[in-house]
């Protein structure tokens, strides 16, 4: 379950790419917001960097995706990837 390609991982970071898509923001603008450039954004997207749970959340909460909700839709569960949706 280590590898960067693990089934999981994919849909986790798909979920994230479909929701910063619907929410209409791109790479770059998601880099600003979580202090990064946009060719780290681009490599998480292509599965060419890995992002920990806390950098999975925060890339999340950029583009206003409740991060609960895409690894719940990643797994298969109640699909909520609504980018407006918001955790407190």
């Amino acid at each position: 379950m280590t590898s960067i390609r693990s089934d999981l991982y994919q849909r986790m970071v798909a979920s994230l790419v479909q929701a910063r898509k619907a929410a209409g923001i791109t790479q770059a603008e998601v880099g600003r917001r979580v202090g990064q450039r946009q060719t780290f954004i681009s490599k998480v997207e292509l599965g060419e960097r890995r992002l920990d749970a806390a950098e999975f959340v925060e890339f999340a909460r950029a583009i206003g995706a409740d991060p609960y909700a895409l690894m719940q839709a990643a797994e298969g569960g109640p699909s909520k990837v609504n980018p407006g949706m918001t955790s407190a």
